[in-house]
């Protein structure tokens, strides 16, 4: 029998899923397929709901959801996991006991990036995290459960980086751009996880990109950019001497997870994935 996934989007062409799955599918030999669905939001409801129904050896036991559908599956599954709780939205769905379950794995495609290229960062107490949208849910859901004592969301608009304080609580604080030169001295983990820089993407202001000099130099600087690998942020911490860690990695390990769930198999990331998924771009 063949275990079918999915990556469901819109426009879902530019996802690196399945050449991601079908890299682990091909090494584990497994009987499987991982397909890109491009679903709009008003198809995705009865996609979803039309998973649990008849199930054959033809439907999908699982699959992930991407933008712009992350937030719309949280509110769709059966049961949701407490990552996707604190993170208020679902990347990862499967079926169990006739139930939709949902997850997010982006925090834990985070944490394990890091612990890759910068074990040490679990050692620090102060993470400075710039944006205030999905992916910053993830890494501050990540940065809190490694247990640092202080996080500063910084974004232009206040008032999203205030929702996020507010939501994750007592930990957090909240602050306009004109603060980041203070906060810059005392951050353990600095980590982007705006668009700018990212290929395709306007650089329409550089708010985004501070100087870095003031940064203490055991400080590590993590984008979650993938596209470009080396962007203008890391470029800058690059030259201040900084320890870095580009954005590929979390989309690696955000993976695992589901494809053990979906496939029965727990994969691994290795220097031969990471190759794959870059020569894929070539």
């Amino acid at each position: 029998m063949t275990i079918r996934a999915f990556v469901a989007g819109f426009p879902v062409r530019h996802s690196k899923s399945p050449k991601l799955h079908g890299y682990w599918l091909q090494h584990h030999s497994v009987q499987g397929s991982y397909e890109a669905l491009e679903l709009s939001p008003e198809n995705l409801p009865r996609f979803l709901e039309a998973l649990n129904e008849k199930p054959s050896a033809d439907t999908f036991v699982g699959g992930n959801v991407t933008i712009p559908h992350k937030e719309a599956a949280f509110q769709l599954v059966d049961e949701r996991d407490e990552a996707a709780e604190m993170i208020g939205a679902v990347n990862t769905v499967w079926l169990r006991d006739g139930k939709l379950h949902g997850s997010n794995t982006d925090a834990f495609g985070f944490s394990g990036n890091l612990d890759d290229f910068a074990p040490a960062w679990r050692r620090g107490e102060t993470a400075v995290i710039f944006g205030a949208g999905g992916a910053s849910r993830a890494v501050i859901h990540a940065v809190l459960e490694a247990e640092y004592k202080q996080v500063h969301i910084v974004n232009r608009t206040l008032s999203r980086a205030q929702s996020l304080s507010d939501r994750f609580g007592g930990r957090c604080q909240a602050h306009g751009w004109d603060a980041i030169s203070e906060l810059l001295a005392e951050a353990d983990l600095l980590v982007n996880t705006t668009s700018i820089g990212m290929a395709g993407k306007p650089d329409t202001s550089r708010l985004a990109l501070p100087s870095l000099d003031k940064v203490r130099k055991s400080a590590i600087v993590s984008d979650i950019v993938y596209t470009p690998l080396e962007t203008p942020f890391l470029r800058e911490a690059m030259r201040c001497g900084l320890q870095t860690v580009d954005g590929l990695g979390m989309l690696l390990h955000q993976a695992a997870p589901g494809f053990e769930i979906w496939f029965g198999i727990k994969p691994r990331v290795t220097t031969g994935l990471r190759q794959h998924i870059l020569e894929a771009d070539e």
